[in-house]
């Protein structure tokens, strides 16, 4: 598969240069050349394949040109050792629980595939450099993800007190290959900080830089599966409607492209505050603005990267666009009296992004057919929040082992202004791992 940028400005490349690069050399994102749909066989016998199944059919589908099928195999059953169970919670309404990876979080799953797709395609020419800009999650699932791999080294920026302190200490207690900057400003400045070295070539060439957040396509297209994997779970083929809790967007992106491979699917982009894309699809105006700051801290993003590749993908029909998506965003006091409601209703604990994907869903199912099925995609664990989510619901939150373990090792980071040389001096300065 050949992968274009999204701006069309240089020159489309194979998928080891696209995993390598992370950004095209235009300064925008990569994208697939082209998604065939899926083979009408697939659909008919997808309802109750397992994940392991209908997820390397997928990968299968869309990089066996690339990789050996037997490689690809490999890859998912090494990458998905965990479930993602589908859970009825009441009438039309499912929860995709995403969060049962190493740092419950849904970016688990494409983090692990990454990391395995550039074991597979990278070459001995040197050690490769991740730079990543996380709101949250992303930070953990990337730095476990490649925590201890030979010949890579991990270097996550963050905005200083505005993730949680467990998400903090996922990815700042590693230490090994695990580099930690947190960085005077909010999450976007970390992204323009991560871009902006990227663009630099010559910096770029010594460290061997390399993305992992959802600029990379290789961990975006893993997020594909499973949405097929939800399907394949229902007891019935109504409508399907997805609620996608967004910030950056590649969750969502992913599942528009599972629509391109024959998913038939409509979408939701929930969102906090920080509304641009919802906004966006009602007046038809993108207006990126600095990001605000709530208590669904990875959806604090006011310029999403991804948006860029939605748009691409709709570049031959934007009405379409609007068909297959819908916007809409909440504020805290809304959230997190959904996280009460659900909880007392159906004993049933959610996160605060969780939550705003699912105020989205049943906000929009109301307006939707009888037969319509609503799938909200739960993103991470509720105790990752508990310091939103204890007060909200008036008791303490168990932690689970992969948090738990984490609060007995020292924080390892690295305070870093929010300045792009200061930033390059740090990784330049940066000694080879053994």
């Amino acid at each position: 598969m050949q992968f274009p940028s999204t701006e069309g400005r240089c020159p489309a490349v194979g998928l080891a240069e696209a995993l390598r690069r992370g950004l095209a050399a235009d300064g925008s994102l990569f994208i697939p050349e082209a998604l065939p749909p899926l083979p009408a066989s697939f659909f008919a016998e997808l309802r109750g394949k397992s994940l392991l199944e209908s997820a390397t059919t997928v990968v299968e589908h869309l990089l066996g040109e690339d990789l050996p099928s037997e490689v690809l195999r490999a890859i998912v059953e090494d990458a998905l050792d965990f479930p993602i169970p589908l859970v009825h919670l009441s009438d039309r309404v499912y929860v995709l629980e995403l969060f049962h990876g190493p740092t419950l979080a849904f970016k688990d799953v494409g983090a692990r595939f990454l990391a395995r797709f550039l074991a597979e395609t990278r070459d001995s020419s040197g050690e490769l450099t991740v730079l990543v800009a996380t709101s949250g999650d992303t930070g953990g699932a990337v730095a476990q993800a490649f925590f201890g791999v030979e010949g890579t080294r991990v270097a996550v920026l963050y905005p200083r007190g505005k993730v949680s302190a467990l998400q903090e200490r996922q990815f700042t207690t590693l230490g090994g290959n695990v580099r930690a900057f947190a960085v005077d400003g909010v999450f976007d400045d970390c992204q323009r900080l991560v871009k902006t070295a990227f663009a630099d070539r010559e910096l770029s060439r010594r460290l061997g830089l390399t993305s992992a957040n959802s600029i990379n396509v290789g961990r975006l297209l893993p997020q594909i599966l499973y949405y097929f994997h939800a399907a394949a779970q229902l007891p019935s083929s109504g409508p399907l409607l997805f609620s996608t809790p967004s910030g950056n967007f590649g969750n969502l992106t992913a599942g528009l492209m599972a629509k391109r491979l024959g998913l038939d699917s409509h979408f939701i982009a929930a969102t906090n505050i920080n509304d641009v894309v919802p906004e966006y699809l009602l007046t038809g105006v993108y207006s990126p603005r600095p990001s605000a700051v709530t208590i669904s801290n990875a959806m604090d993003v006011g310029d999403p990267s991804n948006f860029a590749r939605i748009r691409h993908l709709y570049r031959d029909g934007p009405d379409r666009l609007h068909n297959d998506l819908v916007g809409r965003s909440y504020d805290d006091e809304a959230t997190a009296a959904t996280i009460r409601e659900v909880d007392a209703e159906h004993g049933y604990l959610m996160d605060p992004h969780t939550a705003v994907g699912y105020l989205a869903l049943r906000d929009v199912l109301a307006e939707r057919p009888g037969d319509t099925v609503g799938v909200v995609l739960a993103t991470a664990h509720p105790a990752k929040f508990r310091e939103v989510v204890e007060p909200v619901v008036g008791r303490k939150i168990e932690l689970p082992p992969q948090l738990a373990s984490r609060l007995g090792h020292p924080v390892l980071s690295e305070e870093l202004d929010n300045d792009v040389e200061e930033l390059k001096a740090r990784l330049l300065d940066w000694e080879p791992s053994g």
